[in-house]
């Protein structure tokens, strides 16, 4: 299985593939979309789905994991990270590609295996299971790698529990 890991953002989009096969993980590619404070906002969006439509392609994974958003401070930076996911959505959907959402606490739970790790032990966690020599960055790429690792366990236990 082929997950794309989405941690969005509409200043960075962490961006993630990974392969699970045999209970193994392997990394295929990391990095992020990013687009520039100084640029309008419906540019952003579009950049921000042309680059993940661009991973679509080349990596054709089988499902999109992405953070479920959960915001209680600042409502205007949460309207412009739901509109960025929205297109990130949007591109999953029009590829028909299964759309799965994981809160943080699920992501820490199913990577550490314990529902309140700091971020330094999901990142390190992740290193490990995907066998690289370093932590991956920036930060937010690190996270989409985790958010794709969540899935790969939580589709095997939902595979697993219908046997």
């Amino acid at each position: 299985m082929i997950v794309l890991g989405i941690d969005p953002g509409y200043a960075i989009v962490g961006c993630g593939v990974v392969e699970f096969q045999s209970n193994h993980f392997r990394m295929l590619h990391y990095g992020a979309v990013t687009t520039e404070a100084h640029t309008p906002f419906n540019e952003r969006l579009e950049a921000i789905y042309n680059g993940v439509q661009a991973l679509i392609r080349t990596y054709r994974p089988e499902a999109m994991a992405i953070e479920k958003l959960f915001f209680n401070t600042n409502q205007k930076t949460a309207i412009d990270v739901a509109q960025a996911r929205g297109v990130l959505v949007l591109a999953a959907q029009q590829n028909r590609i299964p759309i799965f959402e994981y809160t943080p606490l699920q992501v820490k739970q199913s990577v550490v295996g314990y529902g309140r790790a700091e971020k330094k032990q999901v990142q390190e966690m992740t290193r490990l299971l995907l066998n690289l020599d370093k932590i991956p960055k920036p930060d937010d790429a690190a996270d989409a790698l985790a958010m794709a690792i969540c899935h790969c366990h939580s589709a095997g236990s939902l595979i697993g529990s219908l046997r």
